[in-house]
């Protein structure tokens, strides 16, 4: 029993199981991505997956239609988002808390039966599934994780510094781009992480939206898994989570470079 106590007491000892479960599903998978998209069929070192994914046109516009998407999926989550985040955090404009249970519950419901009820809406409207479609989609499915960061800023935003702005001659057009907008960016920041980096690996929203008929990069590398193809995959996967990370970096730049500037003016 002194031994368990012993063990239980130190803080160090509680965080192995957190190593152990990061070592597992996290850095594992990675290494083995890794492995596979440096390797051919034979296990043999090679750069032959990259090569063959420079060369294979189809499979770099595909990669830059699943960047445009996700950069209009992400321009018009931040359009809409914006507004709704800031009207959620206006107490003289919300004056009920039902208004942000109804934005929390679509999250409730998975994003494949989502993403079914959407086909189902655009066939009883006679409506053809497409990239207008894909782009609905999208927005539907992923707007909610626009608007909680920009709502969390807003709410946690000292409302002094407006104050100061409106004693200091700044009408609510000024207040709102030199008051409120900056201080808000961290959350906008991080409503675009949350937003565009899911929207390029996606497939099951597309397959479904688009009958199959447009092809993401996330669908790319799950047909090319599901035919083992392993090895060009990985390769694949590989690309797309270095883009991500170099996504998150910049992210990250943006973050401390606004929380340096004081985030006024």
């Amino acid at each position: 029993m002194k031994n368990i106590s012993r063990i239980l007491s130190s803080r160090k000892n509680w965080t192995v199981p957190y190593i152990l479960f990061t070592a597992m599903f996290v850095i594992l998978p990675l290494l083995l991505i890794a492995y596979y998209a440096f390797t051919d069929d034979n296990g043999s070192a090679s750069l032959e997956n990259f090569r063959q994914f420079f060369s294979h046109y189809e499979a770099i516009n595909t990669f830059i239609y699943s960047i445009g998407i996700a950069i209009i999926t992400t321009l018009i989550c931040m359009l809409i988002g914006y507004p709704a985040a800031w009207i959620l955090s206006n107490q003289e404009l919300n004056r009920s808390k039902i208004l942000i249970v109804l934005f929390i519950l679509p999250m409730w419901i998975n994003i494949l039966v989502r993403t079914l009820a959407t086909v189902a809406l655009f066939d009883f409207l006679s409506i053809p599934l497409g990239e207008g479609a894909l782009i609905f989609g999208m927005v539907y499915n992923f707007l909610p994780f626009m608007i909680y960061p920009i709502y969390n800023t807003l709410q946690k935003m000292d409302k002094s510094y407006i104050e100061a702005g409106q004693d200091l001659g700044a009408n609510p057009l000024q207040a709102f781009f030199k008051i409120i907008l900056p201080l808000s960016m961290p959350g906008v920041t991080s409503g675009i992480m949350m937003v565009f980096m899911p929207t390029i690996s996606t497939f099951a929203i597309a397959e479904l939206l688009t009958m199959n008929n447009i092809k993401l990069f996330g669908t790319t590398i799950q047909e090319n898994i599901n035919n083992s193809l392993w090895n060009y995959g990985a390769a694949l996967s590989l690309i797309m989570l270095l883009l991500i990370g170099f996504t998150t970096l910049f992210g990250s730049d943006n973050k401390e470079d606004s929380g340096k500037g004081g985030g006024l003016w």
